[in-house]
């Protein structure tokens, strides 16, 4: 999944997911509370454009704002890389446990 080799595209979607939807300014503060850290605003809609881009994000225009949500295909994806995670992290458990 190339769309998700960006930490930050993943962690994207992951907040989507768990919103909804969202607006960009939303979505970007979320983020920033996550991180504890200011991101770049240019680089920030460049890699939500590219979610979008590859159909992982669907954007719908709401008055002045566009409102963002994650696609099915990027639901899909999120939950993959959950599933991937918790499978190594199972692994990494069940090897400490050996190791005990």
């Amino acid at each position: 999944m190339r769309w998700l080799e960006s930490g930050t595209r993943r962690d994207m979607c992951a907040a989507l997911l768990a919103l909804g939807e969202a607006r960009g300014p939303e979505l970007k503060r979320r983020l920033e509370r996550h991180y504890d850290s200011r991101l770049d605003s240019k680089r920030f809609y460049d890699r939500l454009s590219a979610l979008e881009s590859s159909g992982h994000v669907e954007r719908r225009v709401d008055g002045l704002e566009d409102v963002y949500s994650l696609s099915e295909a990027g639901k899909r994806g999120v939950r993959e890389q959950r599933a991937w995670l918790a499978e190594c992290v199972e692994s990494s458990d069940s090897g400490d446990e050996k190791r005990e």
